[in-house]
């Protein structure tokens, strides 16, 4: 019988150590820690303290920029998502994080995350989200012993920031305003190695809900500004009869830019002046 209970707690042991390896080649993927030597990640991270969670839709995950609290982890999207911080009273859409980055990181007490503090706002998963939560203290050693993972934190901030900028340039003109939209998440998945596709288009899983809060239009004006963007081929159908009937998949970025720069003179397609 002794022998039976220890064989079963080598297994467990063993399948626990294949877990914790599977989480740091799940960390690899991650634009923080892409192309990290393996072994080098194994001497300054804990892959004992590391963990995996599954994010639900509409359940909060945690309220973001409380005074005086810190997080204890940084979360790292896997799969799914996207993540989203909402700002109140307007429910405005103010980041959004897909799989590849991470968020949490502006409540971490690193970097600039004791100064990069806004008012009080609620993080949720959009979507069903898989996150791996590396704590703060392997953050920290991460940080003081790489001058490149020191860099690539620091471009999360300044992600989140030109993110804001580029929602801050949302007009009350529909198609500017999307496309606002559309070109901070182009910027940002691009900076962080997620985008384009192999065939050069850009994919985002993105409902047409998440774009009215985030344009602070209604769900039929921004239906109707999607439509007509796809009619000028600056959108591309979804042909893909298995995906997700909420990607907007975009195939002109250059020509959205032009839609964005769009202050004075309006475009030709949208019928309403």
């Amino acid at each position: 019988m002794e022998a039976i209970g220890f064989e079963r707690t080598h297994m467990a042991k063993q399948a626990e150590g294949s877990e914790k390896s599977d989480l740091v080649a799940s960390l690899q993927q991650a634009f923080l820690f892409r192309d990290c030597d393996r072994v080098w990640l194994n001497q300054h991270l804990q892959p004992e303290s590391l963990s995996s969670e599954k994010l639900y839709s509409n359940r909060p995950v945690f309220t973001a920029f409380r005074p005086d609290v810190s997080l204890e982890s940084l979360y790292v999207v896997i799969a799914g998502g996207p993540v989203v911080v909402r700002s109140t009273p307007l429910d405005r859409i103010i980041a959004m994080t897909y799989a590849g980055s991470c968020f949490g990181m502006r409540n971490l007490m690193l970097d600039c995350g004791p100064v990069a503090r806004a008012f009080p706002s609620l993080v949720e998963a959009y979507k069903t989200t898989d996150v791996i939560k590396v704590p703060a203290a392997d953050i920290q050693a991460l940080y003081q012993v790489s001058a490149s993972f020191r860099q690539r934190y620091g471009l999360l901030f300044e992600l989140r920031e030109k993110f804001q900028y580029h929602l801050l340039n949302c007009s009350t003109y529909p198609p500017q305003a999307v496309a606002a939209l559309l070109r901070s998440l182009i910027y940002q998945e691009r900076s962080l190695g997620n985008q384009p596709q192999p065939n050069g288009l850009f994919v985002f899983d993105l409902p047409v809900d998440l774009i009215a809060r985030a344009c602070q239009l209604n769900h039929r004006t921004v239906e109707q500004v999607l439509k007509g963007m796809m009619k000028i081929g600056l959108l591309q159908a979804n042909k893909d009869a298995d995906a997700s009937g909420d990607l907007v998949i975009v195939a002109d970025p250059e020509g959205l830019k032009a839609v964005y720069g769009a202050t004075r003179d309006k475009v030709s397609w949208w019928p309403l002046r």
